[in-house]
């Protein structure tokens, strides 16, 4: 974990309160080209009820329609949330680079429990079980620690 890294996961978390601040969900992603540049920052969007609205769903469309393979492949991810499945796989099928998430779903699915919350409709695979051959570093404990907190004002 870079000092890059770190700050890039900051803008994330920076990203998810933005989210929590306007009704949505605190999830904050952004696509980084392999000079360091932010291409794209986003933020989740369920707040209407389109829960496939994640920020990471949209940067792999996003991606899909303005980068090259070659360019998607050299691309990194930075996200406050580890990946839900429906992401991975789409990150998987346009070919995105490497993933590097501050909470880990299994972390996320676990604080839900303790909140009383219904488990998701679905499953909670990580990143690694669906979209194997993708890189992925996280958590990052401190950082993780945040985005907890985010998430106990969102259900608060």
């Amino acid at each position: 974990m870079t000092h890059t890294d770190r700050a890039h996961l900051e803008y994330c978390l920076d990203l998810a309160e933005q989210a929590l601040e306007a009704g949505d969900q605190p999830f904050g992603s952004l696509l980084v080209d392999e000079d360091g540049t932010v291409l794209l920052a986003a933020r989740n969007r369920v707040g209407d009820g389109d829960h496939t609205q994640h920020p990471e769903f949209e940067i792999a469309r996003w991606a899909a329609q303005n980068l090259p393979a070659e360019q998607r492949a050299r691309a990194t991810v930075y996200t406050s949330g580890e990946h839900c499945p429906m992401c991975a796989a789409a990150h998987a099928w346009v070919g995105l680079g490497a993933i590097v998430y501050a909470s880990s779903g299994e972390q996320l699915r676990g604080w839900h429990t303790e909140m009383g919350l219904p488990p998701s409709p679905v499953a909670g695979l990580s990143i690694r079980q669906v979209a194997p051959n993708v890189p992925v570093t996280g958590p990052v404990p401190d950082l993780a620690e945040r985005v907890r907190r985010l998430h106990e004002r969102c259900h608060g």
